[in-house]
């Protein structure tokens, strides 16, 4: 019996990338619940089709949600139906990048977009979810992907490498608010994986995007899936609370932007 039969997990950013691949890993491995939450709900329909007629048990909730709607989450939350209501697990996937410019060229709505998607909607979500934990005796998972630009800068990235820190902060206080309960925080922090981040971060200019995969093999989806998977299927006492995950090829932050301006 898996670890995971049963229990109500939630992804947020769920239509694409690591959250797609997260709650695929996931199907696989338990009779769980899954609510997957993204702004482009057409696609958690397809993928909720996919994964309720390849494996037996699961059951998905698809839920459009942008969590840099502080209102919108609190609300959703609020109204998930009761099967689906007494979350177990947080996933906070949900996360962009957008433009590289340097500081004196930042779009200043472009800055906003991300500080309320990455970290406004991040804290927004695990504030609704974390007191659904408490109500029922203080258990459960948080997990934050996070990226390894939480601790190694990169240029023409200032506000996207500031808010994945403001992520990584954030993790380190929700556990230490949380030690003495059941409840585990988790912070995964990817290197280049293979998704939308370069078409999102470039605003889909190829060339560009071609550069940040040129002389190295990035990871996938299902890399970062099954480190989630790993982390939230441990003894309750064991906590993955820091783990970086990189290609063999990359270094460090820096390797990602070599010679893009």
């Amino acid at each position: 019996m898996s670890r995971l039969d049963g229990k109500t997990i939630l992804i947020t950013g769920a239509s694409a990338g690591i959250g797609k691949a997260t709650a695929i890993e996931i199907a696989k491995t338990g009779k769980a619940k899954l609510i997957l939450a993204a702004r482009r709900v057409a696609v958690l329909e397809e993928l909720k089709a996919e994964l309720e007629s390849k494996y037996e048990g699961v059951k998905v909730l698809p839920l459009k949600l942008d969590v840099s709607n502080v209102g919108e989450v609190e609300s959703t939350i609020a109204s998930l139906p009761e099967e689906f209501a007494n979350v177990d697990v947080l996933i906070n996937n949900a996360g962009l990048a957008l433009g590289l410019n340097s500081v004196r060229d930042l779009d200043l709505q472009e800055t906003m977009t991300m500080i309320n998607t990455n970290v406004v909607g991040l804290i927004a979500m695990t504030r609704a979810v974390i007191r659904i934990f408490y109500k029922n005796g203080g258990h459960g998972d948080i997990v934050n992907v996070s990226s390894i630009a939480a601790h190694e800068a990169f240029p023409a990235g200032s506000v996207y490498c500031c808010t994945k820190a403001a992520v990584s902060m954030f993790t380190s206080a929700v556990r230490q608010e949380t030690i003495d309960t059941r409840i585990r925080v988790m912070e995964i922090d990817p290197g280049m994986v293979d998704t939308e981040f370069a078409t999102v971060i470039t605003h889909g200019d190829k060339a560009i995007i071609d550069k940040f995969y040129e002389g190295f093999d990035p990871l996938i989806g299902q890399d970062i899936g099954e480190l989630i998977v790993f982390g939230i299927t441990r003894r309750e006492t064991f906590v993955l609370a820091q783990a970086t995950a990189l290609p063999s090829s990359q270094s460090g932050c820096s390797a990602i932007h070599r010679e893009i301006k």
